[in-house]
């Protein structure tokens, strides 16, 4: 059974679409951080998927960069969440304001 390019980037499309759904209508802060990872996510599949098309590793390769520009926006993310929790519980966006010096 072999899968199409096109069916690679509809699912790819697909979990883009549900990921920046979930950004724009959360509020929660860890949320919209999973949020985003599922669209990076979406983005490697297709890079992956168009460099097992074209037999090239340059897709596989950036899609490594892009997991590495993943976790360390989840590692800047979890220290906001932290510092936003040690001066006020919950996770609201809005609670952001608080942190100006």
């Amino acid at each position: 059974m072999t899968v199409s390019v096109g069916e690679i980037v509809g699912l790819s499309a697909l979990l883009f679409g549900v990921g920046l759904f979930g950004f724009l209508t959360r509020r929660n802060i860890i949320l919209m951080f999973v949020s985003v990872e599922v669209m990076l996510n979406a983005v490697n599949l297709s890079l992956i998927g168009f460099a097992w098309h074209f037999g090239d590793a340059r897709g596989q390769v950036l899609a490594l960069f892009v997991i590495a520009v993943a976790a360390a926006e989840a590692a800047v993310g979890l220290g906001l969440v932290i510092a936003l929790y040690r001066n006020k519980p919950g996770a609201g966006v809005a609670d952001l304001t608080d942190l100006k010096w």
